[in-house]
């Protein structure tokens, strides 16, 4: 016996005083009205209603019955209601995890132009360079960099993160500017300490080159970024990054002609089915905002603005 629908025939019929109205109201036959209350009276192990020819009276038990049993179902279609309104107007809180470094340079005028179009949306971003997972710690949504690995979680490519090697002109000035890869023996390097086995590929053609064992290594490529232009070493970062010391001159690119393989921007989440509509709002959102190719490869500085959004 399915309870629910039981308990709205009952009180259905109880509303409309007869069975048959009540069949009308919930556009199912009458019998099958008459089978719910009878089901839920064997359930419950008492009569709910006197049927005569003519008239339904409420037993005592029928009575206390209806009293809690309306206020439920009311309730219950409240909610529903409520969430049905979730569904169409994306509101509610949504929980982002970002990486530390592109979420700190790129992410608030994003997250300002989301939230002017959906003022019903809280958000609740946490930066972490760490592969969070999300359904385990509560996110909707992570934003992550590198060559994503196959996965139950659902992937969209948001713009391409290209990495290229550079060093300050005084650490060149002082240590040689490599025009090959041979020519990088010797030189110190600076190591972003999360690269994952993904990037794998961006190392090998560095690291088995270099003889200086004393490198260094940090968990966040601003730092990386300040020390290359301090004249700590040579450094692998993306533009959106080092790109503003490029244009600057703080930075210098080497090796153009053997720049690795871009990485990629993704925007990961756990459903592609019932996706919450704060969800497919923000996925909409930011599929596009950076352009393509992304603006921190203009080093201008300014974001796509005015993008179009699309909804269902």
């Amino acid at each position: 016996m399915d309870r629910l629908t039981a308990m709205r025939a009952f009180v259905t019929v109880v509303a409309e005083g007869s069975f048959t109205r009540a069949s009308e109201q919930m556009g199912v036959s009458t019998q099958l009205v008459s089978k719910y209350v009878g089901q839920l009276e064997v359930h419950l192990g008492v009569r709910l209603l006197n049927r005569t020819t003519r008239q339904l009276h409420l037993t005592e038990a029928g009575t206390a019955y209806h009293a809690r049993a309306k206020p439920l179902l009311d309730e219950l279609e409240a909610v529903e209601s409520q969430l049905g309104n979730w569904q169409h107007q994306a509101r509610g809180r949504l929980r982002i995890s970002a990486p530390v470094s592109f979420a700190a340079s790129h992410m608030g005028p994003l997250l300002a132009d989301f939230q002017q179009t959906y003022p019903g949306i809280e958000i609740d971003l946490q930066l972490n360079d760490r592969k969070v997972d999300i359904v385990d710690e509560g996110f909707d949504i992570a934003l992550r960099i590198g060559r994503l690995q196959s996965s139950s979680l659902v992937a969209k490519r948001i713009a391409p993160v290209r990495m290229v090697l550079c060093a300050s002109p005084a650490y060149l000035a002082a240590r040689g500017t490599p025009y090959s890869l041979a020519s990088l023996k010797g030189h110190r390097f600076l190591h972003y300490s999360y690269m994952d086995e993904s990037s794998e590929p961006l190392l090998k053609w560095l690291i088995p080159e270099a003889e200086e064992p004393a490198g260094l290594a940090t968990n966040n490529g601003d730092v990386l970024g300040r020390l290359a232009e301090a004249g700590a070493g040579l450094v692998l970062q993306p533009t959106f990054i080092v790109g503003p010391a490029i244009q600057a001159g703080r930075l210098q690119v080497l090796l153009p002609d053997h720049e690795p393989e871009s990485l990629a921007l993704y925007v990961v989440y756990a459903h592609r089915r019932l996706l919450a509509t704060k969800v497919r709002a923000f996925v909409d959102f930011i599929e596009g905002y950076f352009g393509d190719p992304p603006y921190w490869d203009g080093f201008d500085g300014q974001p796509n603005r005015g993008v179009t959004i699309c909804s269902d």
